[in-house]
C-alpha cells in the first residue's frame, strides 16, 4: 500500500534525492522531454518554496521509496511574473487573474513514477496536497502539449479555464473542482 504524507515545511527538504529521481523519471521522458537540468532547479528552488505561505507538499511512499510528490502555495500578490505566469495572466485577463488566482492555492508540480501512473495515486497526492485550499480556491498550470495531463485534470473534476489555439503549444490554467469561479470559465469555441 502506498503511503501519503502531507509535510507544511521544510522538513521536507529531507526527501530532496528522492523527489529529483522522481521529478526525471516524470519530466525527463515525452511529453515534456525536460532535461535533468530542470530536476536540479526544481530541487534548488525547493528551500524558498517550502518558505511560501501555505506550503503543502504531499509525498507518496512505497516502503521507504518515494514514488510521487505534489507540491503547492499561496499565491500572493502582486500575481507574479516569471515563469509561465505571464500567459495565464494574458489568458485570463487582469481581473479574473486577481480574483481567481490570487490568494488561491497553486498547485507547483505533480510528478508520479511511470511505474505508478493509472493506479489513482496522481489523483490521491491531488486531493491531498488541495484538501486545506483556502476556500476550495486551488489553480495550477500545464502545457497543451500533453493531451494526457490535461485529460487527467478534467477527470478529476478541474476546470480549465484558459483555451489557448488547438494548434497552440502554450500553457492553460486549471481552476480546481472546489473553486468557487469554476462555473464561471468559458467554453472552448
Amino acid at each position: 500500500m502506498t503511503d501519503i504524507q502531507v509535510f507544511k515545511s521544510a522538513e521536507l527538504l529531507s526527501q530532496a534525492d528522492a523527489l529529483r529521481s522522481v521529478y526525471v523519471d516524470a519530466f525527463c521522458a515525452p511529453p515534456w522531454n525536460e532535461d535533468e537540468e530542470k530536476a536540479t532547479e526544481f530541487v534548488d528552488r525547493l528551500p524558498v518554496d517550502a518558505g511560501r505561505p501555505g506550503f503543502t507538499a504531499a509525498l507518496a511512499f512505497e516502503g521507504p521509496d518515494v514514488v510521487g510528490f505534489a507540491t503547492a502555495w499561496t499565491t500572493l500578490a502582486p500575481f507574479p511574473t516569471d515563469r509561465c505566469y505571464p500567459q495565464a495572466a494574458a489568458g485570463l485577463g487582469a481581473e479574473h487573474t486577481t480574483e481567481w488566482l490570487v490568494g488561491a492555492l497553486e498547485i507547483d508540480e505533480l510528478a508520479v513514477r511511470p511505474a505508478a501512473r493509472g493506479t489513482g495515486l496522481a489523483a490521491r497526492l491531488l486531493e491531498a496536497v488541495t484538501a486545506d485550499a483556502p476556500g476550495g480556491r486551488s489553480w495550477l498550470l500545464t502545457s497543451v502539449q500533453s493531451p494526457r495531463a490535461m485529460s487527467f485534470y478534467r477527470g478529476q473534476g478541474w476546470a480549465q479555464a484558459t483555451h489557448p489555439s488547438p494548434e497552440g503549444k502554450g500553457i492553460v490554467v486549471f481552476l480546481g473542482p472546489r473553486h468557487p469561479a469554476r462555473p464561471l470559465v468559458a467554453l472552448p469555441l
